[in-house]
């Protein structure tokens, strides 16, 4: 027996409730039982009919539940008599017919409402976070490229708690370990104050790597006094570290006397013209350091004219990293003038300063007038041309020390490689040539191949991310068949295909020098894996690292590959990369048993990377 509730909207309207299947009209005055198990309310839209009423009323409201057959049949009745009353009564007067029709609309908008708001509280779901929120929990995020800076507000401050209880610990690192690498600790520099006791009179730590941990202009200063006495300390990197202008002259004064330090890396903190300027004269006082490293910091023309007055007095450095600054073409020129009277400086790294043509014929031309020999020199990035490389071309032919030369990523194309490739024919002396990203088609890349028919000197050869296609492919595998020297090999990013992958496969069944192949993306797809794998089934005595990454290969390749290591009994590849491809699990399960069946044949390591 359940209880019953009345509800009413006019005094009109019909409801119509569906007991177990049947439906029953029902009057508003009785209720629904609460014993029903569910309950569906459905209100039809409000018609009109001009020829019978002058208004619009509520049709009907439909309720189902379910219950007992006893309490459906009693009701039924019930609802039979409520609805032959209902149906009995008379037309109302006019004003009883007005609010018979606003009142169920007014109802229906009000309840319609209701049921909206009560959908929408119990789908929608409630915002996480308020836009202030989002906000304030970003705003302390920490972005270096640094390791252990990445971190958000709170687990930073945990890190840096537990670095500072650890400090006992790193200081006896400094004094038990020759290389110490306590980078990304955050210790700050109170912790730098702790530690920086314990290279006083040390003899034992000769490289420490203090790189990323938060140290400031300020933390420099405990250096004072320990750097003069510690003669036992080789490389410092202070790397990472916001030190500015300001800790660049600190430092510099602490390192103008020191008899100890021959490498010091400050990469990446904030240096400008004056912290270069202050580094320039500490360099004319310095007899110590030979490697100097201020890439990536905010160097102009200044501070670059700055270190070139050093060069003219300083006779111990040997290296100099200026790579991601903004020397330009005043700030090489100011290096050249520099370079002139300097005959200690051997290495010269300039990548990514906007030096173009300009800046390159001045460099070159200060090069020329030099007694020293420059063994290494960076231009990589640096917005050069045909008519830049026509210069560094001059300068390599008269070269006889320049073992390394890099232009990757500017844009000599074939005219300049062209230039180069005349230049090579007469050095004797550089070994790694690096030319990719200068757009260099089958036409430069043909002329870089016919100087190796001659040259055994070049070893190292990187032409990856230029466009040569199948036909650069073609002549630089034709030559390398018989002649050259090159032992490392990058053609990555060259647009070579299946048919350039044929040709290089054809030419590792007779060359014997080549032990590391760089085709990653080039397109090579099965048909390029497959050309390739029958090669690596002959005896080959040099090639030990085949990089196939990136190249569309699927299991069919991996199959052929995969087989060809089973063939062959005396295989002498290490490294296999065919990561990035389309390989499912059979693919890596046939590399894998190849790798496994090498060793159990050679017991030699072979590394397959999928």
């Amino acid at each position: 027996m359940g209880s019953s509730s009345t509800f009413s909207l006019c005094s009109h309207p019909t409801v119509n409730f569906e007991f177990n299947g049947r439906k029953v009209g029902y009057g508003l005055q009785k209720s629904l039982s609460s014993s029903s198990s569910y309950c569906l309310i459905h209100i039809s839209p409000i018609s009109i009919s001009s020829r019978r009423r002058k208004c619009m009323q509520l049709r009907r409201v439909i309720v189902r539940a379910t219950s007992s057959s006893s309490t459906g049949s009693r009701r039924s009745m019930n609802t039979r008599r409520v609805y032959k009353e209902s149906q009995a009564q008379t037309s109302a007067l006019p004003v009883d017919r007005i609010v018979s029709f606003v009142v169920p609309a007014g109802a229906f908008v009000v309840i319609s409402f209701v049921l909206w708001k009560l959908v929408e509280k119990i789908l929608l779901p409630k915002p996480a976070n308020t836009t202030s929120e989002e906000s304030k929990s970003t705003q302390g995020l920490k972005w270096s490229i640094a390791a252990g800076t990445n971190l958000l507000p709170g687990f930073g401050a945990k890190i840096e708690r537990e670095s500072k209880l650890r400090l006992n610990d790193f200081a006896k690192e400094l004094r038990s370990f020759s290389i110490v690498d306590m980078s990304g600790r955050n210790f700050g520099d109170e912790g730098l104050f702790f530690l920086a006791e314990s290279l006083a009179y040390n003899q034992t730590a000769e490289e420490v790597n203090f790189a990323a941990n938060g140290i400031t202009a300020d933390g420099l200063k405990a250096f004072d006094g320990i750097l003069q006495s510690n003669i036992a300390l080789k490389t410092l990197n202070l790397s990472g570290n916001a030190i500015g202008d300001e800790g660049a002259k600190c430092l510099c004064d602490i390192l103008a006397n020191n008899s100890g330090i021959q490498k010091l890396q400050l990469n990446s903190t904030g240096l400008g013209d004056e912290g270069a300027k202050a580094i320039g004269e500490m360099l004319k006082k310095n007899s110590t350091l030979r490697v100097l490293e201020l890439n990536n910091n905010l160097i102009d023309y200044s501070g670059f004219s700055g270190l070139a007055g050093s060069l003219l007095e300083n006779k111990t450095l040997q290296s100099l990293h200026l790579n991601g600054n903004y020397g330009g073409a005043l700030g090489a020129a100011a290096l050249a003038k520099g370079l002139e009277s300097n005959k200690s400086l051997r290495e010269l790294y300039l990548q990514g300063n906007s030096v173009g043509d300009e800046g390159v014929r001045a460099l070159i031309s200060g090069l020329s007038l030099r007694k020293g020999k420059l063994v290494l020199l960076d231009l990589a990035n640096n917005s050069i041309t045909a008519r830049g490389a026509f210069h560094v071309a001059e300068y390599v032919k008269k070269s006889k020390s320049l073992l390394w030369l890099n232009l990757y990523m500017n844009d000599i194309k074939d005219e300049g490689a062209e230039k180069i490739a005349e230049a090579l024919k007469e050095n004797r002396s550089i070994t790694n040539v690096d030319l990719g990203g200068n757009d260099i088609h089958a036409k430069g890349i043909s002329a870089i191949a016919e100087v190796l028919k001659d040259n055994s000197v070049i070893t190292s050869l990187e032409l990856g991310y230029n466009p040569i296609g199948p036909e650069g492919a073609m002549a630089l595998a034709e030559v390398l068949k018989f002649h050259g020297n090159v032992k490392d090999l990058m053609l990555g990013w060259c647009q070579i295909g299946a048919k350039g992958a044929e040709h290089f496969a054809d030419m590792l069944k007779y060359n014997s020098t080549i032990s590391t192949l760089d085709l990653r993306a080039n397109g090579l797809r099965d048909e390029g894996a497959i050309c390739l794998a029958r090669s690596l089934k002959v005896v080959n005595e040099s090639l030990t690292t085949l990089n196939l990454g990136f190249n569309e290969i699927r299991d069919e390749g991996a199959f052929s590959i995969a087989q060809a290591l089973k063939a062959n009994e005396d295989v002498r590849l290490t490294s296999l990369n065919l990561a990035s491809n389309f390989l499912t699990k059979l693919g890596q399960t046939a590399l894998t048993d190849a790798r496994d069946h090498v060793f159990e044949m050679t017991e030699k390591e072979l590394a397959v990377m999928f």
